[in-house]
């Protein structure tokens, strides 16, 4: 079953109610279509989406520290308190350093919390890989937010990532994003051999929600 995860960044399309309609607007078409799909809300927003919706709700990053005095950091057990089921590691617009992704794999994992770790190339992939998170999500950044996904401009990138990381560590899934828009671009994912795609503006920031989201399911 393809998943689409929609990464909801900090657009004020996304912000409150606002984002716990996309939510509620994934979840319909996802139980319409036979669909998985996850959602990354905003910080504050993550108990009050997770409350409300039965689909997986992720954060958008999460800190390598254990609990204590570190304000303003997002704990990993913070996450799994708010009811969400997992997080976004590493993505281009908040990178964390090789260790600080081992680490919070092996955290998360510890707290049954599930892991999309984002990657840039092949080769942080396969490092990614390695350390068995349960996605790895690999997204060019110069093609982040733009008209041109990823399964057109560079679809090496992603039958490679998946070539190897099927290698490496067969049980990661494979996800690929920057981009990704339209329904042609989802199934020339899937045939690249990913299990999903991970996206944000193309849904988000879109005139109709909705609309888009039936435009990227209506040929998967």
């Amino acid at each position: 079953m393809p998943l689409i995860a929609v990464n909801f960044k900090a657009y004020p399309e996304s912000m409150g109610d606002s984002g716990l309609h996309l939510a509620r607007l994934c979840e319909s078409v996802g139980e319409e279509r036979g669909l998985s799909f996850i959602v990354c809300p905003q910080q504050p927003d993550l108990r009050f989406i997770a409350e409300n919706v039965r689909i997986p709700v992720f954060a958008q990053h999460v800190d390598a520290y254990e609990p204590g005095s570190r304000t303003g950091h997002v704990v990993p057990e913070a996450v799994k308190a708010s009811g969400a089921r997992g997080t976004l590691i590493n993505h281009s617009e908040h990178r964390v350093q090789i260790f600080g992704i081992d680490w919070l794999v092996e955290k998360c994992g510890s707290l049954n919390l599930d892991t999309i770790v984002c990657t840039n190339n092949i080769s942080v992939s396969k490092a990614c890989a390695a350390l068995n998170p349960t996605y790895v999500a690999v997204e060019p950044p110069e093609l982040i937010g733009g008209d041109i996904s990823v399964t057109t401009a560079n679809p090496e990138i992603v039958s490679g990532t998946v070539e190897a990381i099927k290698r490496i560590a067969p049980q990661v899934k494979v996800l690929c994003g920057a981009g990704v828009k339209t329904g042609e671009d989802v199934r020339v994912a899937i045939e690249l051999g990913t299990e999903g795609v991970l996206l944000a503006s193309g849904v988000v920031k879109a005139k109709d929600p909705k609309k888009a989201l039936y435009e990227l399911v209506k040929e998967v």
